[in-house]
């Protein structure tokens, strides 16, 4: 089992490329095959042994909060975390759970799904005081690439990361193994009092503090539009029909 027992899901933004109109569901409660998005997310961090995850809110929180504590998987505590700040990156929603985590600890996102072997390999092999990346080095199986984040590795290392980087061999999954420092390297990223996740990341890998760690066959979809969203779908449904066929 792994010693990594907290976690920390950001779920502050307003999800705003796939919600169509203000009547639609928050983002993390969009349904998946019958089952909110977050509830995988949720359900794979219990698995693989955590215990405490905080959820750092922003846009409709208090409408989140309600919603998200009844999907609690058993021996999970959540916590949540308002960024009244929500409008600004994603760094400044990380950088609002500064105060609550106490060691390394599990960073993802509340649009992302992933299969739960990935979060085993990235805290079973994790390296304590770096920053621990699971990486897709399958470039050609990404649904929109142009809208991934691409990194640049040497060796086990990332030395850039972009969404726009020209030269790349790999995929930022949205799966971390943070060490606390990575709070000290937020505030320095801010400009103009804002910062994204990305903007740390750059300024850990220039000190060679970024390890990446390749999910090989593993799956995973970050859901940002409708069409991600059914990719996602077709994906599950599939593997589910393949599960009960193989029983």
């Amino acid at each position: 089992m792994s010693a990594i027992r907290e976690a920390v899901i950001l779920m502050a933004g307003s999800g705003s490329r796939l919600r169509r109109s203000q009547k639609t569901l928050p983002k993390p409660l969009t349904p998946i095959l019958g089952r909110p998005l977050i509830s995988y997310t949720l359900d794979a961090l219990a698995a693989a042994g955590i215990t405490k995850i905080y959820v750092v809110v922003g846009h409709e929180s208090d409408r989140l909060t309600a919603a998200v504590a009844k999907l609690a998987p058993t021996n999970v505590t959540l916590s949540f975390i308002l960024n009244r700040e929500w409008q600004k990156q994603n760094g400044i929603s990380l950088l609002a759970a500064a105060d609550n985590v106490a060691g390394n600890f599990l960073l993802t996102m509340s649009d992302h799904l992933f299969d739960s072997v990935i979060v085993d390999l990235l805290t079973e092999s994790t390296m304590p005081g770096l920053l621990n990346l699971a990486v897709d080095r399958k470039i050609d199986s990404i649904f929109d690439l142009d809208d991934a984040m691409k990194v640049q590795t040497k060796g086990d290392r990332i030395i850039a990361i972009g969404k726009d980087l020209p030269n790349y061999d790999a995929i930022d999954t949205g799966l971390f193994v943070c060490p606390i420092e990575i709070f000290t390297y937020l505030k320095r990223a801010k400009e103009n009092s804002d910062c994204s996740l990305a903007d740390s990341v750059r300024l850990m890998a220039t000190d060679g503090k970024v390890r990446a760690i390749d999910i090989g066959d593993a799956w995973w979809q970050d859901i940002d539009t409708v069409e991600m969203l059914q990719h996602a779908e077709k994906h599950m449904a599939e593997e589910s029909k393949t599960q009960r066929l193989a029983k």
